[in-house]
C-alpha cells in the first residue's frame, strides 16, 4: 500500500515480519521500480535496530491517534450527551447555533451567528447580520432583531424550498438548529427567546452569562451551574468564543470600510461608486494612495480628473505627516 501510489521504491526494504507471499511482493516491487528489490526481515545487529526504531514510533503513534480519538469522543459526543442531559433537550444538539452582538458605542452594531455540527465548527454555515432598526448601543434590541430575522427569513426560504422540491439543509438558514446559544445572561436570553416565539418559531435556548459562566433557562430564574470540567460546559463555551471571534472580525472590516469611505469622501469628484471601485482595485487605503495617477485613471468608473484628484489628496496627506512633529514616548497612546 505504502509504494503503490508509485513513490520511490528503494533497493532494500526492512521489514518486522513477512510471510508466505514473499516472493510475490519482491516480483512486484522489483516491477513497479525496474530493477532488483530485497525483503529484509532482521533479526539482529543495525538494521534489526532500525525496524525496532519503527516499531517504537508506531506504537506512539497508535497511542497518540486512540489519546486524539479519545479527547476528541469527550469535545464532541460526550460534550454533546452531556449538554442534553443539562438542559433536558428532546433530542441530542447535533446543530448548536450561537449568536454575539459587536459594537463599538453602538456604531456599526454587527451580529455574528456560527455553527457548531457534531461538536465541531461549521465554518461554511456561519452568518453575520448588520444592524439595521437599532440606533445606539443596544444589545437587547440587537439581538431581538437578529433572531427575528434569522428565524422569519429561515421559515420563508424552509416553505420556498419545500414547494421547490430543493433540499431544505442546502439553505442559508432554511435549517433550524437543535438549540441555540445566546451569548448574555438572563434579559438578553428573555429578548431573543421573545423574538424567536415572535417570529413563530419555539426551539431551545439557552443564554451563557460570562461573568460567572452560568447557563440560563427562558423563564427559569435559578442558573445551570455545570463543572468547570465539564465537557458540555467546554463545548458551549467554544461556540460562545467563537461567535465572539467571528463578529469582532467582522466589526473589524466594518470599521476599516468605514475609515477608507471617510478618507475619500473629502476627494472632489469621488463618490460612493468610485469609492467601490478603488478599494476593489487596490484593496487597502495604502494601496490607493501609493498608486499613481494612470495606474488610479486605469480603475474602471474614474476619469483622469478624479484620479488627479485622488493623487493630490494622497500627497498632501503625505506631506500633512511628514511635516506633523514625532511624539514623545509618554504621548503615545
Amino acid at each position: 500500500q505504502h509504494y503503490e501510489d508509485g513513490r520511490s521504491i528503494p533497493r532494500e526494504i526492512l521489514v518486522e515480519a513477512v510471510g508466505e507471499d514473499r516472493e510475490t511482493l519482491e516480483l512486484w516491487l522489483r516491477e513497479q521500480r525496474g530493477a532488483a528489490v530485497t525483503l529484509l526481515c532482521p533479526q539482529r545487529g543495525e538494521k534489526a535496530a532500525l525496524v525496532g526504531i519503527c516499531r517504537k514510533n508506531a506504537q506512539d503513534a497508535l497511542a497518540k491517534r486512540q489519546t486524539d480519538e479519545r479527547v476528541r469522543h469527550a469535545q464532541t459526543v460526550l460534550a454533546m450527551e452531556e449538554l442534553q442531559a443539562a438542559l433536558h433537550l428532546p433530542t441530542l444538539p447535533e446543530r448548536i447555533e450561537g449568536y454575539d452582538i459587536s459594537n463599538t458605542q453602538g456604531v456599526l452594531s454587527v451580529a455574528s451567528m456560527v455553527v457548531f455540527h457534531g461538536g465541531m465548527p461549521a465554518k461554511k454555515q456561519y452568518r453575520h447580520f448588520r444592524i439595521k432598526t437599532v440606533e445606539g448601543a443596544n444589545d437587547f434590541a440587537s439581538m431581538a432583531e437578529v433572531i427575528g430575522r434569522r428565524f422569519t427569513h429561515g421559515l420563508q426560504e424552509k416553505h420556498d424550498r419545500e414547494q421547490a422540491g430543493l433540499p431544505i439543509e442546502e439553505g442559508r438558514f432554511s435549517l433550524f438548529p437543535d438549540v441555540i446559544l445566546i451569548d448574555g445572561g438572563p434579559q438578553q436570553l428573555a429578548f431573543a427567546h421573545r423574538a424567536m416565539q415572535d417570529a413563530g418559531v419555539d426551539l431551545p435556548m439557552f443564554g451563557l452569562a460570562k461573568r460567572f459562566e452560568e447557563i440560563y433557562l427562558p423563564g427559569v430564574e435559578l442558573p445551570i451551574v455545570l463543572d468547570k470540567r465539564s465537557n458540555a460546559l467546554h463545548l458551549v463555551q467554544r461556540v460562545r468564543d467563537e461567535a465572539h471571534r467571528f463578529g469582532i472580525t467582522q466589526h473589524r472590516a466594518l470599521r476599516g470600510k468605514a475609515g477608507l469611505a471617510s478618507e475619500l469622501s473629502s476627494v472632489p469628484g469621488v463618490g460612493e461608486k468610485r469609492k467601490v471601485a478603488l478599494l476593489r482595485a487596490f484593496r487597502s487605503l495604502p494601496a490607493i494612495f501609493a498608486a499613481t495617477v494612470d495606474e488610479l485613471a486605469a480603475v474602471p468608473g474614474l476619469n483622469r480628473a478624479a484620479a488627479e484628484a485622488v493623487h493630490a489628496h494622497a500627497v498632501q496627506r503625505a506631506q500633512g505627516a511628514d511635516a506633523a512633529p514625532p511624539q514623545s514616548p509618554a504621548a503615545e497612546p
